[in-house]
């Protein structure tokens, strides 16, 4: 895969996910493993594209008024340090690589499933939201992710927000993950590859017009699809080499 084609793939992946207030990091985690890009290389450059479409999504999904303070720090006052944690962590290649592997199957697989409304919107209870979140952060580090691959669909589960709110919290809380994953990345002395430079400007562009025209429409949704099975692909890569 050259270098702009991956770029074209990133920004498509950008859009897509900034659509729910994601980042995409999954999704950039998928297309650099069919790239062949090597695993330790894969990390840092998903947390820094990861920044930078986060910051996209959380200024316009907040600028929509769906934003919770008081569902967001619960699950975000432990998440940051764990990510921090998770982000100066290293694995051997090959565990990495099965992590990875996991990460993008559960990732595609809620990719797939359409996402409803809860019956009746609940608060979750702070000591258990400060334990998700710590988990979530410590594992969104550990693999080059942002959390809300996972938040999202934890909170609409279990009935803890609405689509609007959830995707205004996750934005934040993936823009504090990637922030603290990625200072630990380079505590261990990683650097950004020159062509991440290129696949920054690409999500850029796809990330602003993800989070400003992003909705769950009959293509958004057909694209997800599409994302899942180029994720389920990478997965199976990941798990069986």
């Amino acid at each position: 895969m050259s270098i702009v084609t991956l770029a074209l793939a990133v920004a498509l992946v950008a859009w897509l996910y900034s659509s729910v207030g994601h980042a995409g990091a999954s999704g950039y985690i998928a297309v650099m493993t069919l790239a062949g890009l090597a695993p330790a290389e894969i990390k840092p450059i998903a947390l820094f594209l990861n920044i930078l479409v986060a910051s996209i999504a959380s200024v316009q999904f907040y600028r929509g008024g769906h934003f919770s303070w008081k569902l967001f720090w619960p699950f975000a006052l432990l998440a940051t340090p764990f990510a921090f944690i998770g982000g100066a962590t290293q694995i051997p290649i090959d565990v990495f690589s099965k992590i990875l592997g996991i990460v993008l199957g559960v990732s595609a697989l809620w990719l797939f499933k359409p996402i409803s409304e809860g019956e009746k919107i609940q608060k979750p209870s702070t000591v258990a939201a400060m334990g998700l979140g710590a988990g979530i952060g410590l594992l969104s580090g550990l693999t080059g992710t942002g959390g809300g691959i996972y938040l999202t669909p934890l909170l609409l589960w279990m009935r803890w927000a609405t689509t609007k709110t959830a995707s205004s919290v996750s934005a934040v809380f993936i823009l504090l993950n990637s922030v603290a994953g990625f200072a630990g990345v380079l505590s261990n002395q990683a650097r950004i590859p020159n062509h991440a430079y290129l696949l920054a400007v690409a999500v850029i562009v796809g990330g602003f017009f993800g989070a400003t025209l992003g909705s769950f429409r009959l293509p958004i949704r057909a694209a997800r699809v599409l994302l899942a099975i180029v994720m389920c692909i990478a997965s199976i890569k990941l798990l069986t080499t």
